[in-house]
């Protein structure tokens, strides 16, 4: 009787300690993480179904233009062939090989929009400004997912660092940093000139 007493006494406090090292926190803050870089893959995912849109509509108007649209449909094919799975966002090297495979798109992208500098009469087609308009809006949703996704790893990451989570997390998970994701290309982080010369 004084055994089942001094249970019933000890394992509330086992269980409020137990609760303070990241024993419902860790997992969560995993969880909402890898729901960000969900939503990143949606967007990009996106933007894959519209590329082929776009190209269609530009060679019916920029035949000239072979090649850019080439580039583009090599590039959209070569990041949707790079996977990076939920158990990979610990690995630095595949989330780089992830961002470079999306960078290219959408240096690839960038080339589409010179062509219409060059060709009047594709920025009045309606279908083109349509498509245009909907991967304008997506890269603005893929930048947003990507803020989303960086908020939640570094939220993650610092939970399972930071004390009482850091135990829970190392004795019960084996909790691992996330890696963020990041600008892909060289001077990414500056603003593009425009010359009209």
């Amino acid at each position: 009787m004084m055994f089942d007493r001094r249970l019933a006494l000890i394992a509330p406090l086992a269980a409020a300690s137990l609760a303070g090292c990241g024993i419902n926190s860790v997992p969560t803050a995993e969880e909402n993480a890898k729901a960000k870089w969900a939503n990143v893959q949606a967007d990009y995912q996106r933007r894959a179904d519209l590329i082929p849109n776009l190209v269609a509509t530009v060679k019916g108007f920029a035949k000239q233009e072979s090649t850019v649209l080439v580039q583009v449909t090599q590039a959209r094919a070569s990041a949707t062939q790079t996977v990076l799975r939920p158990e990979d966002l610990t690995d630095p090297a595949k989330v780089k090989q992830f961002q470079q495979a999306q960078g290219a798109v959408s240096a690839a992208l960038v080339n589409i929009r010179n062509i219409t500098e060059s060709y009047p009469d594709l920025k009045s087609n309606a279908n083109f400004i349509a498509l245009q308009s909907q991967l304008e809006g997506t890269e603005n949703r893929i930048n947003i997912s990507i803020k989303d996704y960086n908020e939640a790893v570094q939220a993650y990451n610092t939970r399972i660092r930071t004390f009482p989570d850091a135990i829970g997390a190392k004795i019960f998970y084996g909790a691992k940093p996330m890696t963020t994701y990041t600008a892909t290309s060289a001077g990414a982080q500056n603003a593009p000139k425009v010359d009209f010369n």
